[in-house]
């Protein structure tokens, strides 16, 4: 039998049901189990026993078995069809288009909650849910979005493009890649297996001691978090990996494309920070297990350990989202607007600098928690110093911009999009630094308002503008374009209407996660909510348009409908599976638009990108690509060239 997803399902059940009947056998006699009704034990065994079985159904571990055994594993071959996408893959391009379907899973999943959010709120007094199950679905949706953000672009571009940027054949350890993927699906059914168990009412941010009080829905919450937290460490290790050292000879640190500097940058954050919130969840599935006290005031522990560490991952998580959201408009702005990328090494080192202060800021989230108020001026202070690489890397975008004669395509529209929300999110998070104005509005609409503007705003804007840029190639089918304005444009007119009216409501004294409100409120909240059923009906529009555009009517892209002189638009259209006949010889960066005198961006050996050929011509890109040594075809780890390495 061949293992797919239902190999996968299947491996799941089995791990859960041995993995619940241990914990029984281990802790049935517990006190606090023949207390309680219910046996967190068995809960926690069965969820990773069923990750485990979930891992070993898709067949992550042939390959390491097999070696253990002394049999040689047999080698993958290129396959075609759809069933492709349901099983274990080492090609990346694979992988990353699996990304896409499973973020997009998680998307879809996270704003169902999220209407029935709003539908809960159309009314002060007229109730749905009731409060327990509103506080469930507040809790499902913003974790599940919070999954699903931290690989949202990582996750399908990152994995899909960044060996095509770099020149590369592969990413660094294709099984590790195949493997982080198949982790990310598995942590979106524990979480979904929270609802069934009786759900968790902390929100996203599971704070103790809500945490060790919780129901067995909690449980979930902190096996889903760490299956994910996995899958973030090894995609983001991969990636660094794969940039530090298989680039295509030619590919110095200075030609990098900016969208791969953000990969790199994040990537770092998401190596660095996750551990911090594994431990985390570790120390509280103990607290809830074999009763330790790590989170629980009462025996010793401390509740603030758990606010300290959640947020020291959580706050560089915010950039996790955010910095490749601005690598991707970063990237299409050139092609777009004819110029070269407007201060390209600042850009670069304003992700970097906003990845390293990011983890000086995460306190700010604790001034109101009555942890040491002497702490609060450094925390203000490095919160307003944050600004600035943000800032660098936003006036990258206005320089770029400016007097630019703009093709306003979707992908366009879409970064457009991206710097308007985000200016709104940026001020409003200034106004949040400031310790009155946070002891003002904390807990209120006003914090929530502003985290959307910064990443739905932003970072989901971004997901859509390269979904429509880079479909061509990873299809070989374009968008419909007029479906795709219509879905831009009630995207984002009824993001706004949806989310600025909760900074008002915020201001007024509404709390979050509450689901009663004063009556004075209503009307706004009724604006919110309607605007709220249009945006989410926006996204079906991007659902039929994908729908018509790949499988109902699907229409042959050209090579290099952007005229882009990205390295990625240089290979044909299907990618073949090794993506390059030969290793690339970069001779350029992929920004120099509307220069006479620029170089081809890369010689591949004869067969040159259209886009890549400039003013100098394909004889002149030959010969300097003859020039280089070092580009062998059977070249499998590439280490950057050049004298500036």
């Amino acid at each position: 039998m061949q293992q797919s997803v239902l190999t996968a399902l299947l491996g799941s059940a089995i791990g859960y049901l041995v993995g619940h009947w241990l914990g029984n056998l281990i802790a049935s006699g517990y006190p606090v189990v023949q207390s309680s009704g219910y046996n967190n034990v068995a809960i926690v065994l069965g969820l990773c026993f069923g990750v485990v079985g979930w891992m070993v159904g898709i067949g992550t571990m042939n390959y390491p078995l097999a070696k253990l055994v002394g049999r040689e594993p047999v080698p993958e071959s290129p396959t075609e069809g759809w069933t492709r996408f349901f099983k274990m893959t080492l090609d990346h391009k694979v992988v990353g288009m699996q990304y896409i379907v499973g973020v997009l899973m998680f998307f879809f999943t996270g704003g169902l909650f999220a209407m029935a959010i709003r539908t809960e709120l159309l009314s002060p007094t007229t109730h749905y849910w009731g409060p327990d199950t509103y506080l469930q679905l507040v809790s499902e949706h913003g974790t599940i979005m919070m999954m699903m953000a931290t690989s949202l672009v990582v996750g399908p571009f990152g994995n899909f493009l960044v060996p095509l940027m770099i020149g590369s054949r592969k990413m660094a350890f294709p099984r590790v890649e195949a493997a982080s993927f198949w982790i990310f699906m598995s942590g979106f059914l524990v979480i979904l297996a929270a609802l069934p168990l009786g759900g968790f009412n902390t929100g996203w941010t599971g704070y103790a001691p809500l945490q060790t009080e919780a129901k067995q829905g909690m449980d979930c919450y902190l096996v889903g978090f760490a299956v994910i937290g996995t899958g973030m460490i090894l995609n983001g290790f991969n990636q660094i990996v794969t940039i530090v050292n298989y680039r295509a000879p030619g590919m110095r640190w200075t030609r990098l494309p900016i969208f791969v500097w953000s990969m790199l940058a994040t990537s770092f954050l998401l190596t660095l920070a996750t551990p911090v919130f594994f431990g985390a969840v570790y120390f509280g599935a103990l607290d809830r297990t074999v009763q330790t006290a790590f989170f629980v005031d009462a025996h010793g522990g401390s509740s603030f350990l758990w606010e300290n560490l959640f947020w020291f991952f959580g706050h560089p998580e915010v950039y996790i989202m955010a910095l490749p959201g601005f690598g991707i408009v970063a990237e299409m702005l050139p092609v777009f607007t004819r110029k070269p990328l407007f201060a390209y090494k600042v850009g670069a080192a304003g992700m970097f600098g906003v990845a390293l202060l990011s983890f000086f800021v995460w306190q700010h989230h604790l001034f109101q928690s009555g942890i040491n108020p002497d702490m609060r001026p450094l925390f203000m202070l490095t919160t307003e110093l944050i600004s600035i690489p943000t800032g660098f890397i936003y006036l990258v975008g206005m320089g770029t911009l400016w007097k630019a004669r703009i093709r306003y395509t979707v992908p366009m529209l879409f970064c457009l999009a991206l710097y308007f929300n985000f200016l709104i999110g940026g001020v409003t998070g200034v106004y949040l630094s400031d310790v009155p104005v946070n002891v003002t509005v904390h807990g209120s609409f006003f914090v929530m308002a502003h985290f959307h503007y910064t990443i739905m705003g932003g970072l989901v804007f971004a997901f859509f503008g390269g979904v429509y840029y880079w479909m061509p190639k990873m299809t070989g089918h374009m968008l419909n374009d007029r479906l795709g304005k219509i879905h831009f444009w009630f995207m984002f007119v009824f993001f706004n209407f949806t989310f600025f009216p909760l900074f008002i409501v915020g201001l007024l004294g509404m709390p979050r996660r509450v689901f009663e409100y004063a009556p004075r409120l209503a009307h706004l909240n009724d604006f919110s909510s309607i605007s709220s059923f249009v945006l989410g009906a926006s996204f079906l529009i991007f659902v039929a348009n994908f729908v018509w555009s790949i499988w109902i009517d699907p229409k042959p892209a050209p090579q290099n409908p952007w005229d882009s002189k990205g390295l990625e638009w240089q290979v044909p259209t299907p990618i073949p599976y090794d993506n390059f006949k030969r290793i690339p010889i970069v001779l350029a960066d992929p920004y120099h638009y509307g220069e006479p005198d620029a170089l081809p961006v890369a010689d591949l050996g004869g067969e040159l990108g259209l886009a890549s050929v400039g003013a100098a011509g394909p004889s002149a890109a030959a010969g300097a690509g003859t020039s280089r040594t070092g580009a062998g075809d059977g070249q499998s780890r590439i280490v950057g060239g050049g004298p500036d390495e």
